[in-house]
């Protein structure tokens, strides 16, 4: 049987959503769930996201936007974790 599409059984990834400095949002970015624990708990996920923003700004042509803050999916909005 197939699974249901967002379904992630195996907890290969934890899912972020990140807000820009522009206010722009980006929801459900995914980062490999070894990265993250330990006593930086979240921390590595915004190094993360940033180096595949780089990435992808790079490959775009544009400028990368700066992170302001991530969370996780789901998180409260106490949660969230601010950049720099």
């Amino acid at each position: 049987m197939a699974k249901k599409p967002g379904t992630n059984p195996k907890g290969e990834f934890v899912f972020f959503d990140v807000i820009y400095e522009d206010g722009s949002q980006r929801s459900n970015r995914r980062v490999p769930a070894d990265l993250l624990g330990g006593l930086e708990k979240d921390a590595p996920a915004l190094g993360f996201l940033i180096e595949q923003d780089r990435e992808i700004a790079e490959k775009s042509g544009r400028a990368p936007l700066k992170i302001e803050r991530i969370a996780r999916v789901g998180a409260k909005p106490e949660k969230m974790m601010r950049a720099g």
